[in-house]
Order: structure tokens, then C-alpha cells, then sequence
């Protein structure tokens, strides 16, 4: 039997979070078993608490001390995914923006490819109940890295995504500095210039169904600065 790890970082998300755990609980795919870490940054609305008071043997809880940011939390989550010999890792939001019902999509492509991305651009624009002015952001950034960086991926900002865990281990976690967006995009650069193989499949993006995005300016700005960062560390050999 395969190991699969589902990494969700929280911040107050007490009104998603038994919910989506209880969804990806009922997921069943041959010859994987399914686990989740929650990686909790000291939420202020009891997320922490709701977790450890469910009875499944198959979620698992870190609580850290404060607001560490994203990058951070799945940084945590791929250390405890190697050391605990999982074979598979996804990053996954609370939010229920990304479907439960696609993780089994992944896996059959996770036995060809080391990074599979869920995808909201690769059939159309496959998002839903998104403003205007946040679609035209996410698009804008997907075309404006993949212009300086060349990487092979249309959807570079996505956060629904697997890995395999021999292959993500040979990344150098401490020279991963981004949180935010900007994180996703970085992960998928190193991966790239590791040689590793990534692909994407269609997924639909439906915005949150409760709690308070986490997007801000600062995010974005990060995103856009990283991106050149990226690049000069690959010209010069430093990544």
C-alpha cells in the first residue's frame, strides 16, 4: 500500500475544517491510504481544538505558535512527510476551493510524473464566483512568470497539487524563503530546474465557501519580486 499525505494549513478556519476532513476521510482509492496533517497557525476561532477532538486515526495535527505564513506550514508538512515515509504529498486549502473529489485524479499521474498541479487554465478558465479584478491577477501572474522564468506550467500560483516524496526530498527546504503565492511558484521552479517532471490536470476553482481570504497586496508583491529573484538565482547557479 501506497502512503498519501494531505497537507491543509489553517488560520481560523473553524467553519471549514471538519467538513473538509470529513470529505477527504470518505475518499477511497485503491492501494493508497489516505492521511492529513493539519498544520495550524495558532487560529484565534478554536480550528485547532475542532481537529484534535475528531476520533480519525488518519489526521494528524501540528499547532505552531503564531502566524507563520504558508510557505511555511508546507515546509513543515514535506519534513514530516519524509520522516514519516509517506510516498505522496498534496498541498490542499481548508476552503473547500479545491475539491475533495479530484484527489483520486492525481494518483495515476503521480505514477508517471514527480509534481502533478490541479489546474484551473489548462481547459479555459475553469473559476467560479471569483471577482473580476482576483481572475485577472491570477492570469496576470501565471503569463508574467512563466514570460521571465519559462517554466512549463499555465497555471504557476495554483496550491492544488502532489508530489512524490523521493522527489521532493531532494529539494534544499532551507533555501526556500517565500510564503504566500509566491511559494507556490517557487516550488514549481525548483522542482522544473531539478529536472523533475511535472504535469497538470483540469480542476474547477470554486471561491471559499466560508471564513475570510488570506490574499492581500503584500502577497502579490511578493509573488512579482520572487519571480526575478528565481530567475538570477538560476542564471547564476545559486538555487
Amino acid at each position: 500500500m501506497k502512503k498519501a499525505l494531505i497537507i491543509i494549513p489553517t488560520y481560523n478556519e473553524a467553519e471549514n475544517i471538519v467538513n473538509i476532513i470529513n470529505e477527504l476521510m470518505a475518499i477511497n482509492y485503491e492501494g493508497v491510504v489516505i492521511e492529513i496533517l493539519v498544520v495550524d497557525d495558532n487560529s484565534t476561532d478554536g480550528t485547532s481544538a475542532l481537529v484534535k477532538n475528531l476520533t480519525y486515526d488518519r489526521v494528524h495535527i501540528i499547532e505552531r505558535p503564531g502566524k507563520l505564513g504558508l510557505g511555511t506550514a508546507y515546509i513543515r508538512g514535506f519534513r514530516y512527510a519524509i520522516e514519516n515515509n509517506y510516498d505522496y504529498v498534496f498541498e490542499m486549502d481548508a476552503d473547500f476551493s479545491h475539491d475533495p473529489e479530484a484527489i483520486p485524479a492525481f494518483f495515476p499521474k503521480l505514477l508517471e510524473y514527480d509534481v502533478v498541479v490541479g489546474s484551473r487554465y489548462i481547459e479555459g478558465i475553469a473559476v467560479v464566483n471569483w471577482p473580476l479584478s482576483r481572475l485577472m491577477i491570477s492570469i496576470g501572474a501565471s503569463y508574467y512568470t512563466r514570460m521571465i522564468t519559462f517554466l512549463p506550467v499555465k497555471d504557476v500560483t495554483a496550491g492544488f497539487m502532489a508530489y512524490r516524496v523521493n522527489s521532493l526530498k531532494q529539494i534544499d527546504f532551507d533555501k526556500v524563503h517565500s510564503n504566500g503565492y509566491s511559494f507556490q511558484i517557487e516550488m514549481k521552479f525548483r522542482m522544473w530546474k531539478k529536472g523533475f517532471k511535472i504535469t497538470e490536470i483540469p480542476i474547477v476553482f470554486i471561491d471559499r465557501r466560508a471564513g475570510v481570504s488570506k490574499m492581500s497586496r503584500k502577497i502579490v508583491y511578493e509573488a512579482m519580486f520572487m519571480v526575478w529573484k528565481l530567475k538570477l538565482q538560476s542564471i547564476f547557479n545559486k538555487l
